[in-house]
């Protein structure tokens, strides 16, 4: 949703959008495919993840903050926006982890 020069995502879950299914692996592969997905999602409402400003990160199991970190950071390498992580007590659809963003639009 678009909202003056922001725009708010949906929380982004692992799933396969060729096969609208779920990435089988840990917390790490489920991680860079939520990420790659909110990517998408952002450069469809003409944005980008250098333009994020704020994230939510959602966990199944906060034991798992080092390993979705660590793949978080190769996606927010340069100025990385602010974030919160909570733990849940569930996912849509048993994912492990989801993502939410805030982002600029660029100016066209």
């Amino acid at each position: 949703m678009k909202i003056g020069e922001l725009v708010y995502t949906a929380g982004q879950i692992p799933l396969d959008p060729a096969t609208g299914k779920m990435v089988e692996g840990d917390v790490s592969v489920q991680t860079e495919r939520a990420l790659e997905n909110l990517q998408a999602v952002l450069k469809a409402a003409g944005s980008s993840l250098k333009n994020v400003v704020k994230t939510t990160v959602f966990l199944q199991n906060m034991a798992d903050f080092g390993a979705m970190n660590e793949v978080y950071g190769r996606f927010f390498a340069k100025n990385p926006p602010a974030r919160s992580a909570v733990e849940v007590a569930a996912l849509p659809l048993g994912a492990q982890v989801e993502i939410e963003a805030v982002a600029l639009v660029k100016k066209k």
